[in-house]
């Protein structure tokens, strides 16, 4: 079985010295395809004196000979994305079409922040005083410890490493351990590019060993984590213990309000769309449909339909528009909740039951007339299942849109301005998209509020993560 040597540390390739292995599965298969060397205590000690003897090299590189570096890195991940989106299908199930995006996107992220960091200004504040000068300086923060979730193994990644590099920190990322290959690549684009040893140093291991560590290192000034949200809050607890900032991109269960002045066929084909991209394994994947009652049935009908038309199967096939889950544990979860769903009184659409043998497959699945006291009116369930509900009044269902803890992303699809204003002011999230599929954009911020994080990725607050600031008040 092939073994992965799977760590960059200092600039160099090399196997794991922790005495466990990790297997890489093809979900599409249930099969191992690889076993991942994984990093022990002294590999992430070798990390964390790259990345400190790193940092002191990168802060002192102009912002201008870092973006040519970027600028490369782009490059090269655009040159490279038919095999990593090989690999990213391989190890991870979705569809090679989708594949290809993310792989392909990368590039524009690393572009971006190529071009925000060469803009990364500090001000001079008017002084009360002849003679003295008041700067504010921005600076890299530091060493950046950043991990990294399975289900865009290189998107996510890419923004934190990009952002780190950007504003002239050195990384340590933990990549995700059912999905390594991809990411493995991603860092060599990086490497091949130029970015000096130490400056970006990647490791897969236990996650519990590795974070702790880590965070826990006087070396890392800043922690950027993906995932879900009950990590999150140990990480964030962890960082905090040790006052060191933190950026938390944790889980979201997204609303989906209709309207009844919609286009209703066209909104119900772009949210089946939406649901089931990557099998519904996303963090902002729209959860919760609530469709106002008049127009109810037309959407379900329509919904349903285009459901029933995504081919299932392998992502490496031609035509599969949904591939498999991540791994069993998706499968059995996602049953979990439409038997749960079903037992209080929802009705079954489409799907509802997991398919039988080689691989981690469940159908798109469909559920309407779900009551709130159902488990997937509150929980995640990061697959591709549904749930519609009937509303009457916008004040209603404002007030169930913000009924969780989570505060990711919402939708919105209404063709009065005076509505599109109320949502977009009263919806409690990070990130609110009206009329359209508008998130995840190099240039825009990500990120949540309430039990969906804090801090945000891509756009210049992106950026703003990996500074510090520094006041100087000079005379003469």
């Amino acid at each position: 079985m092939r073994v992965i040597e799977s760590l960059l540390i200092d600039g160099q390739w090399s196997a794991g010295n922790h005495p466990r292995h990790a297997e890489v599965f093809n979900p599409a298969t249930g099969e191992v395809v690889a076993h991942l060397s994984l990093a022990g205590s002294a590999d992430l000690d070798r990390a964390l004196a790259a990345a400190a003897r790193g940092f002191e090299v990168w802060r002192k590189t102009s912002a201008y000979e870092r973006s040519k570096v970027l600028r490369r890195a782009a490059e090269l991940v655009r040159e490279r994305s038919g095999e990593i989106a090989a690999l990213i299908t391989l190890e991870q199930g979705k569809p090679l079409a989708e594949a290809r995006m993310e792989a392909f996107g990368a590039g524009d992220h690393i572009d971006w922040y190529a071009e925000e960091g060469r803009r990364a200004y500090g001000r001079v504040i008017p002084p009360r005083a002849t003679g003295v000068r008041q700067m504010v300086l921005r600076e890299p923060i530091g060493p950046v410890a950043a991990f990294s979730p399975w289900n865009f193994p290189v998107s996510q990644l890419v923004r934190k490493i990009a952002g780190a590099l950007a504003a002239g920190c050195s990384i340590i990322a933990k990549g995700p351990e059912e999905t390594p290959s991809s990411c493995i690549e991603l860092c060599r684009a990086f490497q091949d590019a130029g970015v000096p040893p130490g400056v970006l140093n990647l490791v897969f291991g236990v996650p519990a060993e590795v974070s702790d560590h880590l965070i826990r290192s006087d070396v890392i000034r800043k922690v950027s984590f993906t995932g879900s949200v009950p990590v999150g809050r140990a990480l964030g607890a962890l960082a905090g213990q040790y006052l060191k900032r933190c950026t938390l991109e944790l889980g979201g269960h997204a609303p989906f309000i209709v309207c009844d002045d919609v286009d209703v066929e066209a909104v119900a084909t772009l949210g089946a769309n939406l649901k089931f991209r990557n099998g519904g394994q996303i963090c902002a994947s729209p959860t919760r449909f609530y469709v106002q009652a008049s127009v109810y049935e037309r959407f379900v009908e329509t919904f349903c339909r285009v459901s029933a038309s995504l081919k299932l199967g392998d992502g490496q096939d031609t035509g599969t528009l949904l591939g498999p889950l991540a791994n069993p544990r998706r499968v059995a979860a996602a049953q979990a909740y439409v038997d749960d769903a079903l037992a209080v009184g929802a009705q079954l659409r489409l799907g509802g039951q997991g398919i039988e043998g080689g691989g981690f497959y469940y159908p798109a699945t469909v559920l309407t007339e779900v009551p709130d006291n159902a488990r997937i009116m509150s929980e995640e369930p990061f697959a591709p299942i549904a749930s519609i509900v009937a509303f009457e009044s916008l004040e209603e269902v404002i007030g169930k849109a913000n009924g969780l803890p989570f505060g990711l992303a919402a939708f919105a699809f209404t063709r009065s301005v005076q509505r599109a204003t109320l949502l977009a002011d009263e919806l409690q999230s990070g990130m609110v998209s009206i009329n359209h599929f508008g998130l995840a954009a190099p240039e825009t911020p990500f990120g949540g509020v309430k039990d969906s994080g804090y801090g945000s990725e891509g756009g210049s607050e992106g950026l703003d993560a990996y500074f510090t600031t520094k006041f100087v008040s000079q005379v003469g």
